[in-house]
């Protein structure tokens, strides 16, 4: 049990050795430059606009309270770039999942060579995405709506940041499982019976993920190395033959 779920752990760091592979860099670096330079350019116009009205409001100040604008100017710059880190990846996960089926496809080709390819029609792949994306939202919301009522209640209260890390992990596994599984033409459903098949092992690749998102600078790599990870972990552990015995 422990050995599987160190061996899924492993398999998102694994991914981010594998980023400068040259069969997959340019679908993993565009969305990491574009995402870059969304966030050089959101510091820059907090800089501009926020920064440039600090010296007006310090000055405002009681002479008693000057000290604290040897700690405000810090805190607040720190402040301003973990937000803009973390609203930036955001945004680069939801650009960056136009690349990421083919990323997997490009990942798994690499690992194994199919011996036969899953063929769909570009609209049908399209509708089934959406499709999924709605069971992982409903899916969500129907977990997160009960373990968010023990944050009001005294005394189970302390154990919500635990139990909230741990469903984080679990929906991470299954968002970037769901990138090479799909390009199987599995459904949401299909993938979450094969990933509690093997729940160790995608728990721990879950809690991995976790891990790197909460890391600056790491986080802008999460996303193409969990997918990367994802693909290896489903190649290396036979997940799509999964559904065939189901």
């Amino acid at each position: 049990m422990l050995f599987s779920f160190f061996q899924g752990f492993r398999y998102p760091f694994r991914g981010l050795r594998l980023l400068l592979h040259p069969r997959w860099r340019a679908l993993v670096w565009l969305p990491i430059l574009i995402n870059t330079a969304l966030f050089a350019g959101g510091l820059w116009w907090v800089w501009r606009k926020l920064y440039a009205q600090i010296p007006e409001h310090l000055m405002r100040l009681p002479d008693w309270l000057a000290w604290l604008s040897w700690l405000i100017v810090p805190v607040l710059t720190l402040a301003t770039i973990l937000l803009l880190f973390y609203g930036f990846t955001l945004i680069a996960n939801i650009f960056g999942s136009f690349f990421n089926g083919f990323l997997a496809e490009r990942v798994e080709n690499w690992e194994a060579p199919p011996t036969q390819k899953f063929e769909r029609s570009w609209w049908r792949d399209i509708i089934d995405a959406l499709i999924g994306e709605l069971r992982k939202l409903g899916y969500f919301i129907t977990r997160a709506l009960p373990l968010l009522f023990l944050l009001i209640t005294p005394i189970l209260n302390i154990i919500f940041p635990l139990l909230w890390g741990a469903f984080g992990a679990w929906m991470l596994a299954l968002q970037y499982l769901d990138y090479p599984l799909s390009n199987h033409g599995l459904s949401f459903p299909m993938q979450r019976r094969i990933a509690r098949q093997r729940f160790c092992l995608t728990f721990g690749f879950g809690c991995g993920v976790l891990l790197m998102t909460i890391v600056p600078i790491l986080n802008f790599l999460s996303m193409p190395s969990a997918v990367i990870g994802a693909s290896l972990l489903s190649v290396d552990a036979k997940l799509p033959q999964l559904a065939i015995h189901e």
